[in-house]
């Protein structure tokens, strides 16, 4: 059953939004909001053949959803899976367990069993392409060194250099799993290659462990074990030791890293590594949901430095990044910074200028698609050349801002239409059905409605004036595009109640007479309303909740 759930997105909110109830609505309230529509669309109520064929469809829809709501063990499948969970396969599951929690356990149990299924057909491929370019004679050249040769006008650029590596992982069992990686480098006309295989087990909830064989052109054969293990729930230890063979013998190498979390976003880590690169390094993370902070040190050979990090992460649609790192140690001072952000739904592309000494200046470029990086350092200069740093600032925002407008954006506007267009397509007998019932909706509300509005004009209190559901346009850069709203002023009246209206913070597609007009897009409820004599008006996102009337809402007359 799992399976077959997870195919497709189902609708949690569905039977909430018709009854306009919270999902953590009590036994009272669903019976209460049920004996309201029960009186507006009970068959008995109605004379007319064709309004008491209408009431008797929504009578039934209303009960339905009553009834699972009201049985715990019934919402608790409904909640966790909507209606699909309402099959056959999921009323067996409730004859066997007698509790809400008890359902969900289950549930969760099938899924897990089926997301084990799916790790064992995919392979997570992973892999990175890095291709390095030298253009130092576009800023270090000597022009008298070039007088006498042919095209000397045109500045050399070549790839000095190239890394290729992937990986594959294929799910034995539950708790075994095959990696096979390898790689090609090349530099300056000369490279290798090579491979490796690794079996990893996970021995328990607290650990795994893993052994890895390799072989290649550059290294000669390796043997390691890495092992992982949970010591508490605050702290963590990994340890990684190799034998690597080659002309010049046996060199062993040991690397312990252990972690804990000071608090809810900061990790330490101390590391010690022995062998041809010996060292011990000490870190401090801290990741929360706008910002990442890293500060380490390390004493080794031959590398000894000190360094600081920090990332700003902006909460926007594209996931903007923007970073900045100075790294001091014997082998002099790096200052990098540079940005990131999502071009598309599976791509991230960033750029990181590297100064230093006597590095020189760089320009790092990174592409991530899906599981697949892309990376492209560039070496402008040697010497800390002020044009160099101006350009490799500059030129990457320049060529982002005119791609992104004139190719990406229109690339993902089509994309979006074309993905609305596909599921209007696919949705459009189920869109006809939904408005035919908010149609029949609307006319059984009519005489409930009138007794409604009498009652609210007698003591001044809450009368829609006009009520619009859908997209707007608001924006003047998009006057282009047309407006698709629904009118709801009818069945927005017929749920107030005391002068009150209170709609919950599921969409409000599902209410009683209303349906969705613009599918797959960002839509509104905007209310005109009168209380006590005065207009107030509110826009409320769909699945934002709402009560009125407020004093905040008063529209002011002078």
């Amino acid at each position: 059953m799992a399976a077959a759930l997870g195919e497709e997105e189902v609708d949690n909110d569905d039977y909430y939004s018709l009854l306009n109830v919270r999902r953590e609505a009590t036994q009272e309230e669903l019976k209460s909001a049920y004996r309201r529509l029960c009186m507006l669309y009970h068959p008995d109520k109605h004379r007319d053949p064709e309004l008491k064929s209408k009431a008797e469809q929504l009578f039934n829809l209303v009960h339905q959803a009553y009834e699972v709501l009201n049985d715990p063990q019934s919402r608790a499948i409904y909640d966790v899976y909507g209606k699909k969970g309402l099959e056959m396969e999921g009323w067996e599951v409730v004859e066997r367990k007698k509790t809400p929690a008890e359902i969900r356990e289950e549930f969760e149990r099938l899924q897990q069993e089926r997301e084990e299924k799916r790790l064992q057909q995919r392979t997570n491929p992973k892999g990175i392409i890095s291709v390095g370019i030298d253009a130092t004679d576009l800023f270090d050249r000597y022009d008298e060194d070039y007088e006498d040769v042919p095209g000397n006008g045109i500045p050399q650029i070549e790839i000095n250099k190239m890394h290729i590596s992937q990986s594959i992982e294929a799910p034995l069992t539950a708790t075994d799993t095959a990696i096979l990686s390898g790689s090609l480098s090349t530099q300056n006309g000369n490279g290798g290659g090579t491979i490796n295989f690794a079996l990893r087990r996970v021995t328990s909830a607290k650990g795994w462990g893993e052994f890895e064989f390799g072989a290649g052109d550059l290294h000669g054969p390796l043997l390691g074990m890495k092992f992982f293990r949970n010591l508490t729930p605050q702290c963590f230890a990994t340890a990684q030791c190799a034998m690597q063979f080659s002309s010049r013998g046996i060199r062993p190498g040991l690397t312990t890293v252990v972690a804990r979390h000071l608090d809810k976003n900061t990790m330490g880590y101390i590391q010690w590594r022995w062998g041809i690169q010996s060292a011990m390094n000490t870190s401090i993370v801290r990741d929360t949901k706008s910002s990442h902070f890293t500060m380490a040190l390390q004493l080794g050979i031959p590398q000894s430095f000190m360094m600081v990090s920090y990332q700003r992460k902006f909460q926007d649609d594209n996931q903007t990044k923007l970073k900045g790192s100075v790294k001091v140690g014997f082998f002099g001072t790096v200052l990098e910074y540079g940005a990131e952000r999502k071009i598309s739904r599976h791509s991230i592309l960033g750029a990181t200028v590297s100064v230093g000494v006597p590095q020189g200046v760089s320009l790092k470029i990174k592409l991530n698609r899906a599981s697949q990086t892309y990376f492209f350092p560039v070496h402008l200069t040697d010497q800390l050349l002020p044009s160099a740093v101006f350009y490799a600032t500059i030129g990457p925002l320049v060529v982002y801002f005119a791609i992104n407008r004139l190719i990406i954006k229109p690339y993902l506007r089509a994309q979006k239409e074309k993905e609305l267009e596909k599921q209007r397509e696919d949705l459009a007998g189920d869109i006809a059905t939904k408005r035919q019932e908010a149609e029949a909706a609307v006319l059984l509300m009519q005489e409930s409605v009138k007794r409604i509005i009498e009652a609210e004009e007698s003591r001044m209190g809450l009368i829609i004036v006009n009520a619009w559901y859908g997209k707007f346009v608001t924006d003047n850069s998009k006057k282009h595009e047309r407006a698709k709203v629904i009118d709801v002023t009818v069945p927005l009246q017929c749920l107030v109640k005391d002068s009150k209206l209170i709609l919950t913070e599921a969409a409000k597609s599902g209410l009683p007479g209303f349906y969705d007009p613009c599918v797959g897009e960002e839509k509104s409820l905007k209310v005109l309303y009168q209380f006590r004599g005065v207009l107030h008006q509110v826009m409320s996102g769909d699945t934002e909740p709402l009560r009125i009337p407020k004093q905040s809402h008063r529209i002011d007359t002078d």
